[in-house]
């Protein structure tokens, strides 16, 4: 038995041995061809079936939580339906961040050209975009992040509502230093509840949004002051012209 075993390495050897240098390395890169192709179609399945579960399934957690759960030890959040929060508080936030959500499948278009001539100073992501990035993805800016965010949102489009794309946003999104979603921020900020928000105080929690560790909701800014007025107007209209019809009842 050791004799025949000893006869069979030594013949997978001279096999080897007898393969051209560049033969193999031809059968390393389809391996490694294989494996990347299989990697990708793995994380794209178990992307499209989180798109799929967090159609009807509240996100237990996204990564911007838990990265300021380890950092701050602990943060205030607690999901509350879209039934349960004012209206107007989901028009501000589409008034402030995507005006024309309704009007798109997850791109909008006319932004990204206005931000490409302005320089990019400004930013063109929707509202779908930002929830991708807020559910499924990470802060950080990167290409291979931008890619992802870029095959997700139209998928995001068409399996969500419009109506809970706002909701999940509305109940993801950081609000502040620890805070995140409308629940936690309506009862840190003015102490009610998400049903009972005026106009003003929607608007205000609206435009800290872009930066809700600098912008304070409770000691606002004179910036911060005139962009509640013009999130408040924006929200009005919005409503008035049917471009928040996608979203409400």
């Amino acid at each position: 038995m050791a004799k025949s075993s000893k006869t069979s390495k030594d013949k997978t050897s001279k096999s080897s041995a007898g393969i051209p240098f560049s033969q193999r390395i031809d059968e390393v890169r389809r391996k490694l061809r294989r494996i990347a192709i299989r990697t990708v179609l793995a994380v794209s399945a178990c992307l499209l079936l989180l798109v799929l579960l967090f159609s009807v399934v509240n996100p237990p957690i996204t990564h911007t939580i838990w990265s300021e759960k380890r950092r701050l030890g602990d943060v205030d959040r607690t999901w509350v339906p879209i039934n349960d929060i004012a209206p107007v508080m989901a028009r501000a936030v589409v008034a402030a961040e995507d005006a024309q959500f309704c009007m798109h499948w997850g791109f909008d278009v006319d932004a990204i050209r206005s931000a490409l001539e302005g320089g990019a100073q400004r930013g063109a992501s929707t509202l779908t975009q930002q929830v991708v990035k807020n559910v499924f993805l990470w802060q950080h800016r990167s290409w291979g992040r931008k890619a992802l965010e870029t095959v997700l949102t139209p998928v995001v489009e068409a399996v969500w509502t419009k109506r809970r794309i706002v909701e999940v946003y509305l109940n993801v999104a950081e609000m502040g230093n620890g805070i995140f979603g409308v629940e936690a921020a309506a009862w840190n900020y003015f102490g009610k509840s998400p049903a009972d928000l005026s106009a003003r105080e929607a608007a205000t929690i609206a435009a800290i949004l872009p930066a809700p560790r600098v912008r304070s909701a409770e000691t606002p800014s004179d910036f911060t002051r005139r962009r509640v007025v013009q999130i408040m107007d924006g929200a009005a209209t919005i409503h008035r012209d049917g471009r928040a019809s996608c979203f409400q009842h």
